[in-house]
């Protein structure tokens, strides 16, 4: 029998906060991303976004939590990519194209989102975008 392909996925920022800060019913997008169940990726772009978020007052990180976060729980996990891929306007939040950027540069096989502006595109080309909970879903059959 064939070897799976291992997904290649995008998660959006606010996916990636929650997964490292709260407990609860994305924790198994983190375990399956740990246990490298589906390869993340990030590029400069979403990073830096990551970065800004975790460092917003509403959470009360310290600069030593924050790099704990970065350089134990992300980095060593997600494939840093080059966003190759420039697109422009497809999104009605134009901070979201880099998400659809960076997909189409991974190869990605899925953007995951809670952003309903971005669900309603549904899929790019052969990106689907996806919810949370759908993504559980999909990675739950996969075992």
């Amino acid at each position: 029998m064939g070897k799976k392909k291992v997904l290649r996925v995008v998660l959006d920022t606010n996916v990636v906060v929650s997964c490292l800060l709260f407990s609860g019913d994305l924790s198994r997008i983190y375990k399956s991303w740990k246990t490298r169940r589906f390869i993340p990726c990030l590029s400069r772009e979403t990073f830096g976004e990551l970065l800004k978020v975790l460092s917003y007052p509403k959470f009360s990180l310290d600069k030593e939590e924050i790099e704990y976060l970065i350089y134990q729980e992300v980095l060593p996990y997600f494939e840093v990519v080059e966003a190759k891929e420039s697109v422009r306007g497809l999104c009605a939040d134009k901070d979201d194209d880099k998400f659809v950027s960076l997909a189409l540069s991974a190869r990605a096989d899925y953007i995951v989102t809670g952003d309903r502006k971005l669900l309603e595109i549904g899929k790019y080309r052969k990106v689907k975008i996806i919810t949370p909970k759908e993504f559980m879903k999909a990675i739950g059959k996969r075992q």
